[in-house]
């Protein structure tokens, strides 16, 4: 093929596939041009999920008659003039690719009256050719309506999804960017139905009322406020206290400069951060912002401006990870670590310089104690008795797991087998017999459930509630039977038989985190083994519930019936064992 120049609306059509991906991209990029243009209240209209009206209006500065026509040139911008302008840019758009890109994929109309003149002007563009501007009626500011998306590029259209999940990429790029700018009254309408209308957020009880709107209350009354200078650098926002912590990272908001990302290094700092309070596999709620020097971070290292580069990355990385570990100090769980053996047997410490605390949790009575003794003597009797009278034809031995002998601190089980000292963790093993036995259960008769004595009522945001309302027959395939019963309310009135005694409000919003995940029942049917790992680790025993030694061994015995018993669903360990040798070096006995 002969070399040749592409023609215009074709170029405009590749630029749209880097910018425009679907419905939620368009609205990015139009509501951050309304935020450049300094607007103070936008509104945003959508019908068909996006892909048959976006509308963004604003209140800002406005677009000139002569300039309208212009403003759909490619690389045509009022941000940018020259080269240096590039190293300290101030504005979240500059590229002049947005509104062409989109037009050459869309039917758009582009309305604007500046704030100086009388009389709006309007254009409209479809494949590439553009009308010339007439009068049209419009307040202060600009409009821009985007209608039947992808219309010219059938290919592109076929990839798009259902009305509901466009419109739910479209209400979390809406809520992303109503947190990136708590000064801006942002109004948000699908199908003319309004979805959420928020205020102008000047202080912060404002600001948290935002928050707790988009985020949901719970969020709030969990969240720490951070705020931190140092070398130039600012963050301030929200940490959500670690026993909020998610399945999934959907609460999860970073705004440098007044742009909203996601970036690597960020998430790394943060996470690094979380790493010594958070569980293995959770992720952190967050709601940050970061100020600096623009000339110290290019934005414009990625197509759709999610992720930047900065000059000094380690400094910032280092700055956000102590500022929030600063704020996280008190949250530490299990309190100071205990010493290892290594440094137990180079530097032996006295009984009694131990603090009084770290001795309680073993403080038995002697009745008590005989009491104990006599219960565990009564459990392994018969075992001890079989074994004693030599059933070899049998094959009889003791059980690997031995029989309990106390509960340590609430949290392990100590007991002695043929080998020595058994240590097993409660919460890790329970939580994976359970889980075991979900499966089976829901392989063969289906999870049965019992109803509350008293339902449950869940505060939630909107956007959560009716997710679980669109998903109320998956969940009841799960034993959970959950109504909504208020635009910002869920109600669990039944849930499964081996889930009783469990935190049902913590697992039913770590299943609205995997609903809005997966975006839909039939993703989440294929995540049977998730959801079921999710819900058996909150119904495992929890620290400091006392077990008596007939739980204790039945525990044990069902470790040992139980596959893959080995590792909790997390992939921790669930067990160790202390040899009569490893126990004898401990202590230093026979030297």
């Amino acid at each position: 093929m002969a070399i040749r120049e592409l023609p215009p609306q074709l170029v405009n059509q590749i630029a749209a596939g880097e910018v425009v991906e679907r419905p939620a991209s368009v609205i990015k990029e139009l509501f951050e041009n309304s935020l450049d243009a300094g607007a103070r209240q936008i509104e945003l209209e959508v019908e068909g999920g996006g892909l048959r009206l976006l509308r963004v209006r604003d209140d800002g500065v406005g677009i000139p008659r002569d300039e309208l026509t212009l403003a759909l040139a490619r690389h045509a911008t009022s941000k940018i003039s020259e080269l240096d302008d590039l190293t300290r840019i101030g504005s979240l758009g500059f590229r002049g690719e947005a509104l062409p890109s989109i037009a050459s994929v869309s039917r758009l109309e582009l309305t604007s009256r500046p704030t100086n003149e009388h009389t709006a002007w309007s254009v409209a563009a479809a494949n590439g050719s553009i009308d010339p501007p007439k009068p049209s009626p419009h307040p202060r500011g600009t409009s821009v309506a985007v209608r039947d998306l992808f219309f010219n590029t059938p290919a592109r259209r076929r990839f798009m999804k259902t009305e509901r999940t466009e419109f739910s990429h479209v209400q979390k790029a809406v809520a992303r960017l109503a947190l990136s700018r708590f000064s801006t009254a942002v109004r948000l309408t699908h199908n003319r139905r309004l979805v959420f209308d928020l205020p102008a957020a000047v202080d912060r009880e404002a600001q948290a009322r935002r928050l707790a709107r988009l985020l949901g209350t719970e969020f709030v009354d969990s969240a720490l406020y951070v705020e931190r200078e140092d070398s130039g650098l600012s963050l301030s926002g929200w940490l959500a206290h670690p026993t909020y912590s998610r399945a999934q990272p959907d609460l999860q908001h970073f705004v440098l400069n007044g742009r909203t990302l996601r970036d690597k290094l960020v998430a790394h700092a943060i996470r690094s951060a979380y790493a010594d309070v958070l569980f293995h596999g959770r992720h952190p709620a967050f709601v940050l912002f970061l100020d600096m020097d623009p000339e110290l971070v290019d934005v414009n290292a990625h197509p759709a401006k999610q992720e930047v580069r900065f000059r000094d990355s380690r400094a910032v990385h280092d700055f956000i990870r102590r500022s929030i570990d600063a704020a996280l100090e008190h949250t530490r769980a299990g309190g100071p670590a205990t010493p290892s053996r290594a440094a137990t047997l180079r530097e032996p410490a006295r009984v009694g310089s131990y603090p009084p605390d770290a001795q309680r949790g073993f403080q038995l009575h002697r009745e008590a104690l005989a009491e104990q003794r006599a219960a565990y003597d009564g459990l392994r009797q018969p075992q001890s008795a079989q074994v004693a009278a030599g059933d070899a034809e049998q094959g009889t031995a003791a059980p690997p797991l031995g029989f309990a002998l106390a509960h340590l601190h609430g949290a392990f089980i100590l007991a002695e087998n043929s080998d020595g000292l058994v240590i097993v963790d409660a919460h890790a093993a329970h939580e994976r017999v359970t889980y075991e036995r979900m499966k089976q259960a829901l392989g063969e008769q289906g999870l049965q459930r019992q109803p509350l004595l008293v339902p449950l009522d869940i505060a939630v945001s909107e956007s959560e509630a009716e997710q679980i309302e669109a998903d109320k027959d998956s969940l009841g395939a799960f034993g959970l039977v959950i109504d909504r019963t208020g635009p910002a309310q869920i109600t669990l009135r039944e849930m499964p038989v081996l889930l009783a005694g469990a935190d049902a409000a913590s697992l039913v919003r770590d299943l609205i985190s995997d609903l809005s995940e997966s975006l839909g029942a039939k993703r989440l049917s294929d995540r049977v083994d998730e959801v079921l790992a999710s819900m058996a680790c909150h119904a495992a025993v929890r620290a400091n519930r006392s077990l008596s030694l007939a739980e204790m061994n039945s525990l044990l015995r069902d470790m040992e019936a139980t596959e893959r018993s080995d590792q909790c669903n997390h992939g921790r360990p669930t067990w160790t064992v202390l040899d009569m040798q490893e126990l004898d070096r401990l202590f230093a006995r026979g030297r």
